[in-house]
């Protein structure tokens, strides 16, 4: 009988565990671990093996609310229960890399509490460049040692031309030499057979024109300017002036017991009216019957309250001394 080779899918390979790495213990659990007691039995044991022992919840990994320092620990050890490893199947990349970056050259990843279900898990040990040392066992447990070389070591491609098959070395083609004032003259615009423009015939007669000063639409609003500009367009000065038609006028009596009073706007169109019909008033300025806020500061009826055209004003003299 002719001998035959026999291959099975069901057994586990295996490679002899390379030499322990150096550091501190960390264990990774989750809250149900932690009620069940496998978390704080898990820690015992490896308090009574190695004696420095780290303590970390997964969340707090997943959810970056912690971060593991580089190159600190010598083996991770991951206790959960199935329904949490399949929850962590999306962000298991993410947390591979992680522990790598923590784990110290030659340093193991100790997977437990692992079901048949969860098969894609020594895939992704493998891309994320963990080497898998005990596949998936009858107790549900997985182990994984990071390699003792850098995983992202960069190298210089500059090599000497070889020979390649015995034939001759490659020989890189000489570059042709081009002289500066050719290269320039390839790219000049100016050159002595073109035409020169002038630059004064490219401008039409409404690019010569004087552009006339525009403002925005006045906005009431907002903000005002000082006062509207000569030639206003935005309509400022045309609100000044109704501003200035619907103000008030007060008149401040400068006697001893006197007070403000506030001039109505009838009283104010008919003082108007009377300052233009007064045209024979015996004044410099031709405003002192308007009342004070008409009259200059040397006024002799500065204080006195308005009074009509052609009406007789007697000044106290006993005035002198306020």
């Amino acid at each position: 009988m002719s001998p035959a080779a026999v291959y099975t899918t069901g057994v586990t390979q295996y490679q002899p565990l390379a030499s322990k790495a150096t550091g501190s213990t960390l264990v990774i659990g989750s809250p149900s671990t932690a009620r069940d007691g496998q978390y704080q039995a898990l820690i015992t044991e490896l308090e009574n093996d190695t004696g420095t022992v780290e303590k970390q919840m997964l969340d707090r990994l997943v959810d970056a609310a912690t971060t593991m320092q580089p190159s600190s620990y010598a083996a991770v050890h991951i206790t959960l229960d199935s329904s949490e490893y399949e929850g962590l199947l999306p962000n298991l990349p993410a947390l591979l890399l992680q522990i790598q970056e923590g784990l110290n050259p030659l340093g193991t990843l100790h997977l437990r509490n692992l079901t048949s279900t969860l098969s894609t898990i020594p895939s992704e040990l493998t891309l994320a460049g963990f080497t898998i040392l005990s596949g998936l066992n009858a107790n549900g447990s997985i182990i994984a040692q990071k390699p003792g070389h850098s995983t992202g070591a960069v190298f210089s491609l500059k090599k000497q031309a070889q020979r390649l098959n015995g034939s001759a070395p490659i020989v890189a083609l000489p570059r042709r030499k081009t002289d500066n004032a050719t290269k320039k003259a390839l790219w000049s615009l100016n050159t002595p057979s073109a035409a020169k423009i002038d630059a004064e015939a490219l401008l039409t007669p409404a690019d010569r024109e004087r552009p006339v000063p525009l403002c925005e639409p006045v906005n009431p609003s907002a903000p005002r300017r000082k006062r509207a500009c000569k030639n206003c367009t935005c309509g400022l000065a045309e609100l000044e002036q109704e501003e200035l038609r619907q103000s008030n006028v007060v008149i401040i009596d400068g006697s001893q017991d006197g007070g403000a009073r506030e001039v109505s706007q009838a009283e104010k169109e008919r003082l108007q009216k009377a300052a233009q019909a007064a045209s024979k008033a015996t004044s410099s300025c031709g405003n002192c019957y308007l009342g004070d806020a008409f009259r200059c500061a040397s006024c002799p009826y500065l204080g006195l309250p308005a009074f009509k055209p052609g009406e007789k004003v007697v000044i106290d003299l006993g005035m002198d001394d306020i």
